[in-house]
């Protein structure tokens, strides 16, 4: 029985027209994932062998497929940003996959999946895209729409939608790795500082997690109002205002916190120079800890961090994604990779007085 005659009996039975089942067994992204499930559910049960394959991995000389690398808006500094690092690694790994990379940045508040002139869907239809990787928080909402349209990995953020893979950093251990750094400095009393963000910003808990699991396991005090920005039931800080490193203050003096762990680089870098600003030396007066290993700013030190290997992240979420292509119906895979300590400059031994406000 020959292909197409195969093909015209599986569209007969599930009531689709033949175009559809030729591009649900293609595993084609303008096909709906439902759809291509029982297309492909019926064909396997009928037996059928003759299933094309619109493989992403295409000869040197045809056309490469595409794939779309979805970016955030970051609300910080660019320069502070991670995204370049991530998408220099996305870069190598198409290139030995012979694929083309299509770059969109999108506010992530502005993306409405209900809307029926949102941009982006139009761009990944123009485009043919056959995955995406997402770079930065985008609403869970979204993210189920643009999953259930191409097969779609996460690098550095977790999402409810099923499907969406992640590649991500083992937060715990270099938490770990950092508060360890400081109790080894004598610090007995450390707080938490993040920032408040409007989408997204699972990454900034699950390093809270990291810090509230280091402190337990050894043997630190932990209190959750030492933590800042964590808690909805406290008042909102503003995370370029003065209120958190007023906060941070306040704590030192009330509380005689002596060390900081923050979410994240560049939020570091901001504390380091709002304290520096108010009289207080670091890592002289207290100590502070950032997550990333980014280069610091001009007249900053560079901060004790963990640095994460970006371009290995971005390289792994292209495999990901080419497997995540040609087998639509995997479980779904969260793959964690560890992150470097970077001494810095800003641990230092706990001082004995503390700070007065």
């Amino acid at each position: 029985m020959s292909r197409s005659l195969n093909q015209q009996r599986l569209a007969e039975q599930l009531n689709l027209s033949r175009t559809t089942v030729s591009r649900s067994l293609a595993n084609h992204p303008a096909i709906s994932a439902e759809t291509r499930a029982r297309v492909q559910a019926l064909a396997a049960e009928m037996g059928y062998r003759g299933i094309p394959t619109r493989g992403v991995r295409r000869a040197r000389g045809s056309k490469p497929a595409t794939i779309g690398v979805l970016i955030g808006v970051p609300a910080e500094n660019v320069a502070m940003a991670t995204f370049p690092f991530i998408l220099q690694g996305i870069r190598d790994r198409a290139e030995i996959e012979h694929l083309a990379i299509d770059v969109c940045f999108e506010k992530p508040a502005l993306l409405d999946p209900t809307s029926k002139r949102q941009s982006i869907f139009r761009h990944i239809r123009a485009g043919d895209w056959r995955g995406t990787v997402l770079i930065y928080p985008f609403p869970e909402v979204a993210v189920e729409v643009i999953s259930r349209k191409i097969s779609t990995v996460a690098v550095l953020e977790s999402y409810a939608s099923a499907g969406v893979d992640t590649i991500d950093t083992d937060d715990s251990a270099a938490i770990l790795t950092l508060v360890t750094r400081l109790r080894d400095q004598g610090h007995r009393r450390i707080g938490f500082v993040t920032w408040d963000y409007p989408v997204g910003g699972h990454w900034s808990i699950r390093r809270f997690g990291g810090y509230v699991e280091a402190l337990f396991q050894l043997g630190l005090e932990f209190r959750p109002d030492w933590s800042i920005n964590i808690s909805r039931q406290v008042p909102h800080l503003s995370e370029l205002g003065p209120a958190i490193p007023d906060r941070v203050v306040q704590l030192m003096a009330q509380e005689r916190i002596t060390a900081w762990v923050c979410a994240a680089d560049h939020q570091a870098y901001h504390l380091i120079r709002e304290l520096q600003a108010r009289g207080i030396r670091v890592p002289q007066d207290c100590s502070v800890t950032g997550f990333d290993g980014l280069e610091p700013p001009a007249g900053l030190p560079q901060v004790a961090s963990m640095a994460v290997p970006h371009a290995d992240i971005g390289s792994s979420a292209v495999a990901r994604l080419v497997s995540r292509i040609l087998h639509p119906n995997s479980p779904r895979r969260k793959i964690l990779v560890e992150a470097r300590l970077v001494d810095g400059a800003t641990i230092g031994p706990a001082p004995s007085g503390a700070i007065v406000s």
